[in-house]
Formats: C-alpha cells, structure tokens, sequence
C-alpha cells in the first residue's frame, strides 16, 4: 500500500496538523537558506569580499524581477486546495495542467527580462563600480535557470494545496546537496568565482524541479499530471491571475522598495553592503522559518472555503498567529544573541561583522512582526481575497518605506535610521491587516462566501 502524503485539513484537531505541515515547509526553507549561504560563504572565503557583495547586492533585484510570477503560483495553491476541499476533482486536474505549463512560459519570459534588464538597473541601484560587473554576470546565469525555478514553486504550490510538504523537502535535501558539492568545485577548484555559484545553484534547480514533476507524473488521485494533456484552461488562468497577481503585485513592489534600501546601503559602501548581505542571509532564516505559517495559514483557509467548513477558519487563524509569533521571538532573539559567531562564518573582516550586528540588532529582535503581519495575510487570501491585502500592503508597508527614505532618512542619513523603517513598517501593516480581517470575516460569515 502507498503512502499518503495528503492530509485532511477540514476534519479534527487543528494545532497537530498545522504542525505536521507547517514543520517539514520550515525545514525547507532552513535548508534552501543554508543552501544559499553555502554560496555565499564559498565566494566570500574564497573569491574576497567583492565577490560576496557582488552576489548579496542581486538578491533584492532577482525578487523583483521574479517575485510578480511567484505570486501566481499563489493563485495555484488557493484554487487547488479550495477545489480539493470541494472535492472537485475535474477542475483541480485542469488548474494543476494549466499551472505545470504557465510555470514553464513565466521561466523563458523571465530569461529575457534578466538578460536585458539586469545592467541598467544594477546601475541604477548605485551598485559600485567595482561590483556591478560580477553582480550582472551572478544574475544572468542565475535567470537561465527561470524556467525549473517556475517550474518548482508551481509544482510545490501544488502539492501544498493537499497537505503534502514532506517530498518537496526530500527534493530540495537532494538537490541543495548537489549545489553545495557544485559550489566547492566551481569556485575553489575551478577559480570560477560567483559564475560558478550561480551555475551551481541553475543546475540543483533543475533537479529538485525534475524530481518534483515526476512526483506529480506518477502520483495518482486528482492531482495526477499527464505532461501529454498539458493545456492552459482559460477559466483556471484567470482565477489564478485573480488570486495570484495581487499577491505578485504586492511581493514585486515589496522588492521595490527593498532596492531602494539596497541602493541606500549601497551609498554607505562596499563594507555596509556585505555586513547588510551576511546580516540578511541570517534573518532569511527567521523569515522563511516564519514565512510556513504564512504558507499553513493559506493552505488550510482554502481547503476549509472549498469544504465550506467557515468555523475552522477564525480557529486556524488564531493558532497560525500563536505559532509565528513563538517562532519569530525565539529564533530572533536567538539569532540576534549569537550574532557575532553567526557574521564571523561569512567574513572574517571585523568591520563587516560591525555592520551586520547593526542590522541585525533593529531586525532580528523585531521579526515577529513580520511574521504575523504575513499570517494574517494567507488568511484572507485563503478565503479568495488578495486584492485588499495587496492594497494594505503596499501602503501600510512599501509606500511608508518609500516616504521615510525620501525624509526621516534623508534628514538623518544613517543605517540605524534606515532599518528602523522595517519594524514601524510591519506594527502599521498588521493592525491595517487585522481591520481588514475583522470585515471580510463578517461578510464571509453573513452567508457563502463570494469571490471579490
């Protein structure tokens, strides 16, 4: 008999099961971090502190660029776990073929935007001189490989949707493997420098999204693929475009203004850029680590809209922000504590390791913020709602860091006034969120829910 990855998240307790799911999706994300910063550490030991700018000084414009598509997978993941609530079978086959195919179209788009754009706006993020040429050639071998980056967030979006976390974290053990040996050789065997990170991290992709494809090739019940029956279902499309674009909208404009603060770190030179680089590579892990109970909250709001079990919504809710905030407190108190021994495993240059504490010091402790400001997002776009949290998002969160940029900042130019945007960003966001919550839950419950 095979083994069922899929839960039932409509029926008995909830807290076990947002655990079961909520952990292997942490586990992931620990781990697709330790993965990267394997890159990063390789180049920063072995290739100087340039190359490590270099690498770090992309990450917010890669989100940029990538982050609209991301958000449409999003959409998949809503549809699909609202359609296997519902039980309907007919158009969750239809939205999974629809998402396997759009995933790949979105990956060679993305390979033209990063080839042609990625110059010009490195420059006009302000990158140095003495950065900029490694920065443009990391991100174009890096946008080769869109198309099996797509092709692994769709797949995993779907298998999220029926309570399914343990294999993409099997695929991504494997491959981030992979990456790490990859990194090694290309970089302190080959001299290759941060060209041979990035075509470690394009050929691991391509594996776990190989490996996941066939997980869904060979599976059987509604989410079977058939990669011969693949086929973009119209209505399937624009419900994921309704769900998923806000999403990739707010996340896109989210990077937007993240480049700004780049660009902002950039102006305090190569040394700000890395300590800020290795500092943020560390809170990625509270981020991801938060960001699964973003993904639980999703997940389990949708299958219950789709089972029409309305009650279990405000109970998933409540446990989703209990979890974030444990999480967010306990690793970001303890990262911020081990602060020095974390920086020094990225440079051993002393004013590097100054720069990163001074960041970590307002984020770190701070993070929790973040994390429940996000949990309450998953909950109303579960429930099929993704334009006004969009909307609050990105005037609760990106228009004020824009405007504290082009004032408070302005008026007193240091990083500590910079990254204090981030915490007062997030207590603005999340309280916004909460008002928004409260009136869509009374209209959800004034009778069936209705698509926005």
């Amino acid at each position: 008999m095979k083994k069922s990855y899929e839960m039932d998240m409509c029926n008995g307790p909830l807290f076990g099961k947002i655990l079961i799911f909520a952990i292997p999706l942490m586990l992931s994300g620990i781990l697709q971090l330790l993965f990267n910063a394997a890159d990063i550490i390789v180049v920063g030991r072995f290739s100087g502190s340039q190359a490590l700018a270099a690498v770090g000084s992309t990450s917010a414009l890669i989100n940029l660029l990538i982050n609209v598509f991301i958000g449409l997978s999003i959409g998949t993941n809503v549809l699909v776990a609202q359609y296997y609530g519902a039980k309907d079978a007919r158009h969750v086959s239809e939205t999974v073929h629809t998402s396997v195919l759009l995933s790949v179209l979105c990956g060679c788009f993305l390979i033209l935007v990063g080839l042609v754009l990625a110059k010009p706006i490195l420059e006009l993020m302000g990158t140095p001189d003495d950065v900029i040429d490694q920065s443009v050639l990391y991100i174009r071998i890096y946008f080769m490989g869109m198309p099996v980056v797509m092709l692994y967030n769709f797949a995993a979006a779907i298998l999220r949707a029926i309570g399914d976390t343990k294999r993409p974290l099997y695929f991504l053990f494997a491959s981030g493997i992979v990456n790490v040996g990859l990194n090694l050789i290309f970089v302190i065997v080959f001299k290759m420098g941060v060209a041979g990170v990035a075509l470690a991290t394009v050929i691991s992709q391509a594996i776990s999204a190989t490996l996941i494809v066939r997980c869904l090739v060979f599976m059987d019940g509604m989410c079977h693929l058939n990669l011969k029956g693949l086929h973009i279902h119209s209505g399937q499309l624009l419900k994921m475009i309704r769900i998923g674009l806000p999403a990739g909208m707010q996340g896109a404009v989210f990077s937007l203004s993240n480049v700004l603060i780049q660009s902002s770190i950039n102006s305090f030179g190569s040394v700000a850029m890395a300590g800020s680089t290795a500092a943020s590579n560390i809170e990625g892990f509270i981020y991801n680590s938060m960001n699964s109970v973003y993904q639980t909250a999703l997940s389990f709001t949708s299958q219950n809209v789709g089972a029409k079990k309305y009650d279990r919504i405000g109970k998933i809710l409540g446990r989703c922000l209990i979890l974030v905030t444990i999480i967010g407190m306990v690793m970001g108190f303890s990262a911020y504590a081990a602060g020095h021994q974390l920086l020094h495993i990225y440079s051993s240059d002393s004013e590097v390791i100054e720069a990163g504490l001074a960041r970590m010091q307002v984020i770190c402790l701070t993070y929790f913020l973040c994390g429940i400001m996000d949990v309450m997002v998953g909950s109303i776009r579960g429930m099929g709602y993704s334009v006004m949290p969009m909307l609050v998002s990105l005037t609760g969160a990106c228009g004020f860091r824009v405007l504290w940029i082009f004032t408070v900042f302005a008026w007193n130019h240091s990083l500590f006034m910079l990254y204090i945007s981030y915490p007062i960003s997030w207590i603005i966001t999340a309280a916004a969120h909460m008002v928004c919550y409260a009136v869509v839950k009374k209209k959800h419950f004034s009778g069936a829910l209705k698509a926005e």
